[in-house]
């Protein structure tokens, strides 16, 4: 008897680390340039893809807020998720957390198709810090994890297609400020999981926007694709073309045999179908395919070197099995952009399910074997067929609500008195954080804060920069105002409203860490350093109590503080402010890290190596980042241990 597709609610516990405090400072810089390239890396890459790459790359993190207090401590958790199932599949869903699909289970033979990470641990891999791996991520807004990684989204049922119901999320992107809605259904009967995504703009400009569909799957697998050259591109930030399956003598089609980690981006040629697939020695596996209009697909491995398996055991639980990724996106690579017009949209239907086909043997055999038995189970006209169904039912109101995401796009709405149907944005999700700004919508003035706390969020969009403008004057106000200026590369105008802040200013640190960041950027480090010194005073002055709030203040400033400080070689200055962080903050791995990095400006190699051999977890540690290796490597010509190595790129003389 066919089971009839059903969505219902569950919890699923896992051993998982809190999330902790958002980083209250205004994130004025990216936390890292990993997605560049060298400009001779263009030379002979296709017209458009050199059009792409170099198309609005994404220059701040405004107005979105750095997640970066999560630490390392994992406890039994309860976490809400939303389950689709039919006869055939069951997909678990976690809306709290970027919607991302955490299993997919083939129920006729029992398989998880995807990487199921058995922890929830947060690391620094998504744009604004806390991310973790597994199942099925949804990456929108700019060239890297989206930073939505590990937030809320908002879900409800909608009719599907068949007659059954879908599983709608939706949000409000903030780095682009596009909405988009990921439909999930799974018709009666059917082995494949559908996604119908679509992203809108409402704005009156065109729009750069980036999509990859992230899947992490089991490395003991073979990962074919349609395509006999690949774009490579590693932590030594070189893009280059090379031959599938092997080069160097090295079969990378494997994800075991690279040495080191790596995007291998396929290049496909026009008018085939879009697909890739991950097998294991027996065949089985997972395969994913979409319409054309997601043409992109890819590889990351992590590779056999030591430091990329210290990553897969920093991010799950050691002895438990490595994963890799297989993308799909928009572009050919995840360095692009692409332009969405004014007032248009982009849509595309995607399929996930179970493959048997041989991976092994000679490379275009296995492809064109596993792309037979796809066109199989699932032929290329259905998915088009499929999606042409969809379409209309994009716009269809939600039913019941199943899980509510942030109050940023109701703002937005609220504004702009946009219709967007099929994605409502409720004036009743409005929050705390959008507040002030329903306020400076409604009155032209930005309130002024009713008692004494880190400052609120920044919006930074142009419409939003023109009202502040437009506000009265008060320290508050020019403060936002100054930060909406920065985002736009107005650095000298935002310099100014900050010191035209500081006469009347209630607090000082928030302006005073502001102007310190604009003199790093404009090369004055001595000045950083004393107003950052100043700033962190003026903090534990106003400091009220030791909450979470505060606590995230005091740790966010005392690190770029120390930084500073130590870059200039002020080190009374940076131990006065090291002697002054709470205790539980020195605690943390980073602050060790940094107390080892002022022992040895002190003079005192001994004790800094003594922080070493204590041991320590930087929980917040940079995908690509190299802090532990450089310093380690100025206390002792000894091996880097293995605890410590987590390091990414071929080393270079």
């Amino acid at each position: 008897m066919v089971i009839v597709t059903r969505i219902r609610r569950e919890v699923l516990t896992l051993p998982a680390a809190q999330l902790g405090p958002d980083n209250p400072l205004p994130p004025l810089r990216p936390l890292d340039e990993l997605q560049r390239i060298d400009d001779r890396d263009r030379d002979g890459m296709p017209r458009d893809m050199a059009r792409r790459l170099g198309h609005e790359p994404l220059h701040s993190l405004l107005p979105v807020r750095v997640r970066d207090g999560y630490g390392r401590t994992r406890e039994p958790r309860a976490l809400d998720t939303l389950v689709i199932e039919n006869d055939r599949l069951r997909a678990t869903v976690l809306p709290g957390l970027g919607g991302r699909i955490a299993s997919l289970l083939h129920l006729p033979t029992g398989r998880e198709l995807l990487y199921r990470n058995p922890v929830f641990q947060p690391a620094g891999f998504a744009l604004n810090g806390a991310w973790y791996s597994g199942g099925i991520e949804w990456n929108i807004g700019a060239t890297g994890h989206t930073t939505l990684s590990c937030a809320p989204l908002h879900a409800a049922r909608v009719p599907a297609p068949d007659g059954g119901e879908m599983l709608r999320l939706w949000e409000w992107e903030r780095l682009r400020d596009l909405p988009f809605q990921v439909d999930l259904w799974l018709p009666d009967g059917s082995d494949f999981l559908y996604a119908g995504v679509r992203i809108r703009n409402p704005h009156e400009r065109p729009v750069p926007t980036y999509w990859w569909s992230n899947i992490a799957v089991p490395e003991e697998r073979r990962v074919l694709a349609p395509a006999t050259e690949a774009w490579q591109f590693g932590y030594e930030r070189r893009l280059r073309r090379v031959p599938v399956p092997s080069y160097d003598g090295i079969d990378r089609t494997y994800p075991l045999n690279s040495p080191h980690a790596a995007d291998y981006f396929y290049e496909m040629p026009d008018g085939q179908r879009r697909w890739i697939a991950a097998l294991d020695a027996d065949g089985h596996g997972l395969v994913q395919t979409s319409t054309d209009v997601l043409r992109g697909r890819k590889l990351f491995v992590w590779g056999n070197r030591p430091g990329g398996r210290r990553w897969q055991e920093w991010l799950t639980e050691p002895g438990t099995g490595g994963y890799c990724e297989i993308q799909a996106g928009l572009a050919r690579t995840q360095l692009e952009h692409v332009r969405l017009e004014a007032e248009s949209e982009v849509a595309w239907l995607e399929a996930y399910g179970p493959l048997d086909a041989s991976p092994d043997g000679e490379w275009a055999r296995a492809v064109q074997g596993a792309g037979e038995r796809l066109e199989s189970a699932l032929p290329r006209t259905r998915v088009e067929e499929a999606y042409a169904a969809w379409k209309p039912y994009a716009d269809t109101e939600p039913g019941e609500t199943l899980a509510t995401g942030s109050g940023w796009g109701a703002l937005e709405v609220l504004r702009a008195d946009w219709k967007l149907p099929g994605t409502p944005f409720p004036e009743a999700t409005l929050g705390e954080p959008q507040a002030p700004w329903r306020d400076l919508l409604r009155t032209g003035s930005l309130p002024e804060p009713r008692r004494v706390r880190p400052p609120h969020e920044t919006l930074v969009a142009p419409h939003w920069r023109d009202m502040l403008e437009a506000a009265p004057a008060t320290p508050h106000t020019e403060y936002h105002l100054g930060i909406a200026q920065w985002h736009a590369g107005d650095r000298a105008q935002a310099v100014r409203s900050w010191e035209r802040a500081l006469p009347l200013a209630p607090s000082l640190w928030p302006l005073l860490r502001c102007l310190a960041v604009a003199d790093q950027e404009s090369g004055h480090h001595e000045r950083a350093a004393e107003r950052y010194a100043d700033a962190f005073d003026d903090l534990c002055r106003e400091r009220r109590d030791d909450g979470g709030a505060w606590t995230a203040a005091v740790a966010a400033l005392g690190r770029e503080a120390l930084e500073a400080l130590l870059r200039v070689r002020r080190t009374a200055d940076a131990r006065a402010v090291w002697d002054r962080l709470l205790p539980a903050v020195r605690e943390r791995g980073r602050f060790r890290l940094l107390e080892a990095e002022l022992l040895l400006a002190e003079g005192r190699p001994g004790e800094a190596r003594a922080v070493f051999d204590a041991g320590f977890e930087v929980a917040d540690l940079r995908e690509g980042e190299e802090t532990i290796g450089r310093l380690w490597a100025r206390l002792t010509d000894e091996p880097l241990p293995a605890r410590h190595d987590f390091r990414m790129r071929p080393e270079t003389p």
